[in-house]
């Protein structure tokens, strides 16, 4: 019976301690600018400009595409809640036909024809309750993946 007890004190115990270090893992806001530029230098050339807005932007180079990344509902332009991923090409007109194609067969991200007719694709990040850095790393990797297939979907060389 002791042994049981002893057995059982101990799996709580650490139980408890694998909790506490989960929690205790530093997460990652849209106040972090330095970190999320960070990421997403570890797919390829970014730099931190800011919007029109004075809100911040990413702008990214991934296998030659440039793409931006918008930090969205901003506390005067820093303590930013959410992550746009954004990709427009301009002069790329796909047809509706394709683009409801993307929008049927993918996921995780929403592809659409702006007021130009040039191709658009778009994918969000919460950041309020913030996130790990190996989450934000997998989201900048989503996105890697997500910009390479709409690339070529829609015909980009």
């Amino acid at each position: 019976m002791r042994m049981k007890l002893s057995s059982m004190i101990a799996g709580t115990a650490l139980a408890l301690t694998l909790t506490a270090s989960a929690s205790a893992q530093t997460l990652l806001t849209g106040a972090d600018t330095n970190e999320i530029l960070n990421a997403a230098r570890g797919y390829g050339a970014a730099t931190l400009t800011t919007q029109s807005n004075g809100d911040p932007q990413i702008t990214g180079k991934i296998e030659g595409i440039t793409y931006q990344v918008y930090f969205r509902n901003c506390t005067n332009n820093e303590d930013c809640e959410d992550l746009n991923f954004y990709l427009g090409f301009l002069d790329i007109k796909p047809t509706l036909e394709e683009i409801n194609d993307w929008n049927y067969n993918k996921r995780f991200s929403r592809a659409y024809i702006d007021q130009d007719d040039d191709a658009c694709v778009e994918m969000d990040l919460d950041m309020v309750e913030g996130v790990t850095a190996e989450y934000l790393d997998s989201q900048f990797s989503l996105w890697a993946m997500v910009l390479k297939q709409f690339a070529e979907h829609v015909g980009y060389n």
